[in-house]
């Protein structure tokens, strides 16, 4: 069973599926993709998808010069995918922000961000601080978890931050929200909350939402569709998988 971000490394079965399958103008992308061990991110699956298959993407770092980003979409076989992981971790992204910051490459990556890095490092390194003494486990996806994965300078000053929480119980999703609503000020957060059988609300309209009124609708992304389903269906998940923990 596959969820949306997860992090998948493809083995030589499932490179080949990819090149056959892939424009020729990517083929070399992939290849240093494939040479490097680099994982490809588990999306969304396509409309029509054969019985079996995982859609994934390759997402390139922002073009120098025109600040292109080129996103390459694939699928496999299931059995091609030899290894397949949560997103990252937050902690992680912040060792591997702080170890950049060291290097030249963070240097230029700082030049390239008028300066954020530092300041970006220094909250989320809070952020993940509060988090975990709550209890609270955040995850990283989209341009920040690729610069920490790959090393290469997706990030710019514009970019935003993808959080993920997949919170066990009503408390701890008031205690996340609170903690990314606070954070926000300082950072550019975005992301999702991820209800029982993965279903992913923007935290952003669920904040928005909360505050409306009953039977607000707010967008749920799933493996296999995206459909409009009440706050309060949500909230009912939440609190009967509570009951069975």
């Amino acid at each position: 069973m596959f969820a949306r971000h997860e992090l998948a490394w493809l083995s030589p079965e499932g490179w080949r599926q990819v090149l056959d399958a892939a424009a020729p103008e990517h083929a070399a992308a992939i290849r240093a993709w494939q040479r490097a061990d680099w994982p490809l991110v588990v999306r969304r699956a396509d409309v029509g998808q054969a019985a079996g298959e995982v859609a994934l993407g390759l997402a390139l770092p922002p073009r120098p010069g025109d600040g292109r980003k080129l996103r390459i979409p694939c699928r496999v076989h299931a059995d091609r995918v030899r290894r397949c992981v949560a997103p990252l971790p937050l902690a992680q992204l912040v060792a591997q922000l702080g170890a950049q910051l060291g290097t030249q490459s963070g240097a230029q990556f700082v030049a390239q961000c008028l300066n954020v890095l530092p300041h970006w490092h220094a909250a989320l390194a809070a952020l993940e601080a509060e988090a975990a003494a709550r209890g609270i486990a955040l995850r990283v996806y989209g341009s920040a978890a690729l610069q920490a994965l790959t090393g290469q300078a997706y990030l710019r000053g514009t970019s935003d931050i993808d959080l993920l929480v997949e919170p066990r119980d009503r408390a701890q999703l008031d205690a996340a929200l609170a903690l990314l609503c606070a954070y926000a000020d300082a950072l550019p957060l975005d992301g999702e909350i991820v209800f029982p059988g993965g279903r992913a609300v923007a935290w952003k309209e669920w904040d928005a939402a909360r505050q409306s009124a009953p039977g607000t609708r707010v967008l749920v992304k799933e493996m296999e569709r995206v459909s409009l389903v009440t706050t309060d269906a949500l909230l009912a998940t939440l609190e009967e998988a509570a009951c069975l923990n």
